[in-house]
């Protein structure tokens, strides 16, 4: 099996290339973006050395899915998915934060809560709360939106004061981001999942908000099976989960946590294919829907290359 790791395209009226964790974002004449989701796997804000197999056409095709699902909340990004692998869209002014929402006391914010904290980005948080267990109302904690490293928390009341964003857009953010985290809990609950915490990041063009980026993937959110939550979460079990959280955890069992001097366990053909096991395992279940493994055999690139020039043509 053939993992992406890297692409270098040459698209018509391609302006300029950016390269994130994951993502390989072609800028096309400053008016549209097409997004290529590498197959790469980052953790702790650090690039993995293997790239997992399908991850990229997984998280894609996910996103798409749930920008179409959301559309009437609020207008989003894309265009159109010419390929397994790729995302083309409206090019937006991104916004310098993320929008974090928590249902659940899961993930850093346990880690922060069990360390003594009760605030978490100007939050309030209740005290007698164990490990999973739900907030009365989700909650947002933003992050700044780092270029390199890791994205820092933030309070509302911090980037209102900075000008990371003015008060109107920013509480206009949030309400768009509780309805989403909303509409994506109910539609999680539908497949027996429970959307735990997301992220969410919008952009503006021609002064309107949009929806950009990926939406309830397993990179960006954390869900639980429901079937069993309430005994494991009375028992003091951990949860059967899909999402990153499980790599993480395998590299903190094996002493990396992206701190300096820390070396990344080695990755065997095991954990990599047990590693996309669990990301086909999500897709599966999240949309109710057989995972198409794309063209197992092709030139991902050629097909790539091909694809996204063809839909560029219509544009």
């Amino acid at each position: 099996m053939k993992a992406v790791l890297k692409t270098n395209f040459s698209f018509p009226r391609q302006k300029s290339l950016y390269v994130g964790k994951v993502r390989d974002v072609y800028n096309i004449n400053d008016q549209y973006l097409a997004m290529v989701v590498s197959d790469r796997i980052s953790a702790f804000d650090v690039v993995l050395p293997k790239g997992i197999p399908y991850k990229g056409q997984v998280l894609n095709q996910i996103a798409a899915k749930f920008l179409d699902a959301t559309s009437d909340i609020l207008p989003n990004w894309k265009i159109a998915t010419p390929d397994p692998m790729v995302t083309i869209g409206l090019k937006c002014e991104g916004f310098r934060v993320e929008m974090i929402v928590r249902g659940y006391l899961a993930g850093s914010a346990w880690r922060e809560y069990k360390a003594g904290a009760r605030t978490l980005c100007g939050v309030a948080l209740p005290e007698g709360m164990v490990e999973n267990q739900k907030f009365p109302t989700p909650i947002v904690t933003p992050t700044t939106k780092a270029d390199e490293g890791h994205d820092e928390n933030i309070s509302r009341d911090e980037i209102i004061r900075t000008g990371l964003v003015s008060k109107e857009d920013y509480d206009q953010l949030e309400r768009y981001a509780l309805q989403l985290f909303e509409r994506g809990t109910k539609i999680a609950a539908e497949k027996g999942l429970i959307l735990v915490d997301t992220k969410y990041e919008f952009g503006k063009r021609d002064g309107k908000i949009y929806l950009i980026d990926e939406i309830h993937t397993p990179d960006s959110s954390r869900y639980f099976y429901a079937d069993g939550y309430e005994e494991r979460l009375a028992r003091g079990e951990h949860q059967r989960q899909l999402s990153k959280e499980f790599v993480r955890e395998w590299l903190m069992e094996n002493g990396f946590q992206g701190k300096e001097g820390q070396q990344v366990p080695e990755m065997t053909d095991e954990i990599v294919n047990s590693i996309s096991d669990r990301y086909i395992e999500l897709y599966e279940h999240i949309t109710g829907e057989p995972f198409r493994k794309a063209d197992e055999c092709a030139d991902i690139e050629a097909r790539i290359q091909k694809n996204v020039t063809d839909c560029l043509a219509t544009l």
